[in-house]
């Protein structure tokens, strides 16, 4: 009975081990894919804020030599440019705190979840589950909302009139559409979603893993003690007999 505890124990072990690898790689990845998320928020704000913006890159802006727009034409799109970069910062604020807090956060439970399984406990586990799928919703309702906000941005008068001004000039990537930066955004954002509901899903079974290596430990840490409670006994009612022959054997021999 202690061997089969022993191979049983070993067993939940290994499976454990197996487990928590799998949810290493998850998260190593879950913060690759938030990182992605903040280069593309970062880069979608640059490719549409316009040439005159101080935050784009394009192939002139306000201290340049050589400008396609001139005079009145010229401070038109800086306003313009000026005006839908603001619009557009919720995104980029919201998007940055956004994805930096989950990858600190899984970055968290990646190093406080490095333990044996020995050492681990179901609480840890727990709130680790339940962070994952917490990240996994919020990062549904996250893309869902950017998405929304941008389209809106994007059907306003500012960002028609700014497309019509680059649009003169040939212009014609300053448009009102969902840009391929955004595009991005929502596509790594659906995939870091996949990925938490996949770490909790695999949380879950960790959870059932510990608490069948602690039940295992806990049988073979009594197996011992009773047996050595049997022997005990047994040895005390051998001793019990020994005694009572003993006395059977005197009496027999006073008689004689």
């Amino acid at each position: 009975m202690r061997t089969m505890d022993l191979i049983d124990t070993r067993k939940t072990e290994e499976r454990e081990n197996h487990t928590r690898t799998m949810q290493g790689i998850l998260k190593f990845v879950e913060i690759t894919v938030n990182l992605l998320v903040l280069i593309c928020v970062g880069a979608a704000q640059a490719s549409v804020a316009g040439f005159t913006s101080l935050g784009g890159f394009g192939s002139f802006s306000l201290n340049s030599a050589y400008s396609p727009f001139e005079g009145t034409e010229l401070r038109e799109v800086r306003e313009l440019d000026m005006q839908f970069t603001q619009m557009r910062a919720p995104c980029v604020y919201g998007g940055v705190a956004f994805s930096l807090t989950a990858a600190a956060l899984t970055l968290v439970f990646l190093v406080v979840g490095a333990k044996p399984i020995q050492q681990l406990r179901t609480g840890l586990l727990a709130g680790e589950c339940a962070f994952n799928l917490l990240a996994g919703v919020a990062y549904v309702v996250a893309v869902g909302l950017y998405l929304h906000f941008v389209s809106q941005v994007n059907s306003t008068e500012v960002c028609k009139r700014r497309e019509r001004l680059y649009a003169r000039r040939g212009y014609t990537s300053m448009n009102c559409v969902v840009q391929g930066g955004d595009a991005a955004i929502g596509l790594f954002g659906v995939a870091a979603a996949c990925l938490y509901f996949a770490s909790f899903v695999v949380c879950v079974l960790a959870i059932r893993t510990v608490r069948a290596f602690q039940s295992h430990v806990a049988k073979a840490q009594q197996s011992p003690k009773s047996s050595i409670r049997d022997r005990s006994v047994r040895n005390h009612h051998a001793v019990h007999r020994t005694s009572e022959s003993s006395q059977n054997v005197q009496a027999l021999a006073t008689l004689v």
